[in-house]
Parts: structure tokens; sequence; C-alpha cells
């Protein structure tokens, strides 16, 4: 079998145990992950509760995680692109696993907000690497619902995260949230390194082919899959490509510079929107004179619309075109947002927030694990995902000093009120410049960037 065929087959080949493999062992690790990102809230609110934080402090601590995904977006980048997706993220999982347990330790606000940045390192790479990789494992007709399955099992993480702040906080302090994280996500990295395979798409495009080869033969071999006969169209992108030499600025031009504005675009609401109000939530209730232990429980309920909101996704993706799905979302997060701001009693919060959280999971669930890494070809994959990111990432270092600033001198409506021109400026990119995505494999996207 030769590389074009092998590829081929990649994308006909019925959905595998090694698929369903690879998908748990993603899906897990992207979860430890999430935990981690997700605590950050309820840390925050404790921080603020025993006198150790304020709201300054906080976006000190938020920026200084997004300043490390901003870093690690770019470096896992090009590094997935250079020395492969596994060792890569490997990489990711070992930084921000021992930097939570340093994290724990943390003798003061300022060491620990250096931790939370050095955390994010591994945590924005490993976002990169693990929704990025996955896209090159599932065949393009049913990328995007396993793409969004994988979504929830990741995201079930800020639920996770709730209740396990509900439990251990009011008990053991909030380092016992970083203690957790990263003992788990040190247990994940032997499983990532003793079950998860190298990306064949990427080991044929690097030039290491019959590595590449090997393991497609493998899993039709396992599956069962004996197809042969496999046409492939003449001028088909397949065949390798020993280094890409695509300089940096080619991602800021022509197509390739469309697809890292709509990237951009689209993470930048990503960003905007889930590190506000998860982030902010629990502090803005103890502003409004809940006590924490309230204010961890509300968080918790409303957070149950997380796994929903990311299993609706894995119904509807496959479904709609992506670029309306995606302006649609926007808007309607940007809408819930100031509807949210507005309610007066703790049942309402609950009930608007929770539907609100539900609707911001759908699209976290298109924007960072569907349609971000689909955008790209293989061989341009985690540079111009990194890219995207990074970029995304200066929205989030710089929301939470305009958050604190809004919610200090103006209240929680001023909040939501800029945060939704912001999501609609984007819902507008998307709109006009979106590239649509659904059902074609990652070699299409290829020969539609030759195209051009």
């Amino acid at each position: 079998m030769d590389e074009r065929k092998a590829l081929a087959k990649l994308e006909i080949m019925p959905v595998s145990r090694w698929h369903l493999k690879t998908f748990w062992v993603l899906g897990f690790a992207l979860q430890f992950n999430g935990i981690l990102n997700s605590s950050g809230n309820s840390v925050l609110a404790d921080l603020v509760a025993i006198g150790w934080s304020t709201n300054y402090w906080n976006a000190f601590f938020s920026s200084a995680m997004m300043v490390g995904f901003f870093i690690g977006s770019l470096v896992a980048g090009a590094l997935g692109d250079r020395i492969g997706r596994k060792k890569t993220y490997e990489l990711c999982i070992l930084v921000f696993g021992v930097m939570a347990l340093i994290a724990a330790v943390s003798p003061n606000m300022i060491f620990l907000i250096v931790c939370r940045g050095l955390m994010g390192i591994g945590m924005g790479g490993g976002i990169v690497l693990g929704y990025g990789s996955f896209t090159e494992f599932i065949p393009g007709r049913v990328r995007g619902k396993w793409s969004a399955r994988i979504s929830l099992l990741g995201n079930l993480s800020p639920l996770i995260a709730a209740v396990l702040a509900a439990v251990l906080i009011p008990i053991a302090s909030w380092r016992a949230m970083f203690v957790v994280g990263g003992v788990a996500s040190l247990i994940m990295l032997f499983i990532v390194h003793r079950k998860l395979d190298e990306s064949p798409r990427w080991l044929i495009e690097a030039g290491r082919v019959d590595e590449g080869v090997e393991i497609v033969e493998r899993v039709a071999r396992e599956s069962g899959f004996t197809e042969n006969n496999i046409d492939v169209p003449d001028g088909n992108p397949c065949a390798v490509v020993e280094e890409d030499k695509t300089p940096l600025r080619e991602f800021f031009r022509g197509e390739l510079g469309r697809r890292t504005l709509v990237a951009t675009a689209t993470l930048i609401a990503m960003n905007l929107s889930l590190y506000t109000i998860t982030q902010w939530v629990p502090t803005i209730f103890v502003n409004q004179g809940i006590d924490i232990k309230s204010s961890l429980v509300m968080s918790m309920t409303m957070m149950v619309g997380a796994p929903i909101g990311v299993f609706i996704s894995t119904l509807i993706m496959d479904k709609l075109p992506r670029k309306k799905l995606g302006s649609i979302l926007i808007v309607l997060i940007a809408a819930l947002g100031y509807i949210y701001a507005n309610q007066t009693t703790e049942t309402s919060i609950l009930i608007i927030g929770t539907v609100m959280i539900m609707v911001l999971y759908i699209y976290n669930a298109f924007s960072s694990a569907v349609y971000a890494p689909e955008v790209w070809p293989t061989e341009q994959k985690m540079r111009g995902l990194g890219i995207a990111n990074s970029i995304g990432r200066v929205t989030a270092i710089l929301s939470p000093y305009l958050v604190a600033w809004l919610l200090t001198e103006f209240g929680v409506v001023a909040v939501f009120v800029v945060l939704g021109i912001l999501l609609v400026s984007c819902a507008l990119i998307l709109a006009v410049f979106g590239i649509e995505t659904r059902g074609k494999s990652c070699e299409e996207m290829a020969v539609e960037k030759a195209a051009v």
C-alpha cells in the first residue's frame, strides 16, 4: 500500500476500536486539562473570600494563564508540525501536571500567578494538540459528530471541577484543586505514552511513510477492513511532502490568511464568552453579597448546562452548515449574556444562567474541537491552529482587566453589554469570510488551498 492509498483508506474505513481508543485517550487527557483550567473560577472565589485576592489580582491570575496559553499555542503548534503530535502532547501534559502540583504549595499570590502562567503554557498547547490531532484520525464524513463527542468528554470538566470545588474547597482550601488535578494529569501522561498512536497523516506528511502506512495497515487488519481496490483520483494531494517550508507571513495573506482570520475570530469569540462568563461568575456572585459556599453551589448548578450543551452539539454538528451554525450561536450567547446580567433573583439567575452555559458549550464544541481545527490542511494544521489560538488568547489576556474595571466601576450589566458588542463583531467575520468544512477530508482542504 502506498501513502496515497493509505490516506484514502483512512477516509473510507469504518469507525473501529482504534478510533475509539484514540477517542478515549485524547478525551480523558483533555478532560484533566479542562479540570485544571476550569478550577480557576472557584479558586479565585475562595482567594477573594479569604482575603488573598481582589478583582484586580484575579485579573492578573486569569491573564497569566492566558499569557501561558498564548505561548503554549505558538510553541506547541510549531513543535507539533516538526517533531510530531504525540511527543508534543506529552510535553504539554508534563508541564501543566507538574506546575499544578507546584501551584498547590504557593506561599503567596504572586507565586501562584507565576505558576498559573506556566501551567497555562502546557494547557494551551494541550488544547491545540488534543483537538487538532483528533481531526486527523477521524474520517471527514463523521468528523464533526466525533469531534463534538470528544468535546463532550473534555467539557465534562467544568461540571467535575465545580463539584470538586464544592466538596474540597470548604474542607481543604483551594490548594486541593491543584493537587487533585496535577496527580490526575501525570497519571494520564503515562496512559497517553502507552496507548496513543502518532497521527498516520502527520507521519506520511513528515516523510516517515513506512511508519504511517504500517499504522493504517494494522488498523485495517484489526478492524477486519479488507477493501483493496481504492480509487485515488489524479491530482490527489496525498503525496508525501518531506518538509513544509510555508513561511510565517503566508499565514497572514491569501487563502491561508483567510483561514487565519476565520479561525482567529472563531476562537476570540470562544475566549471572550467562555473565560469571561465561567471564570468570573463565582466572583460576580461574591461581589453581589452571596457567600462563598452559596456561590460555589450556584456555579456548580449552572455548569450542568455544559455537558448538556456539548451533547446537543454531537446531534447537530454534521447536520448544519458550519459557518451559519457558528454565527447564530455567537449572537445567541451575546443576547443571553445581556438577559442574564439583568436578572435579580437567584431562581432567574440559575435558569437563565444554565441556558446560557448550555449554548456557550455548544459553541465551545463547535469552535475548539470542530471548526478551528478543520479549516487547516494537515501540512499546516498545528502551526495554523497554534497561530489562531495564540491571537485569540491575546483577547483573553486583556479581557480580565476590562472585566475587572467594568465590574468595579459600572456593574454586571456593563460587562455583558461590552461582551455582546465584541461577540457580534466576531459573528459578522465568520458569516462573511467563513469556509464551509462539513464532510470534507483533510486532503480535500489541501486541494482547496492549492487551487486558490
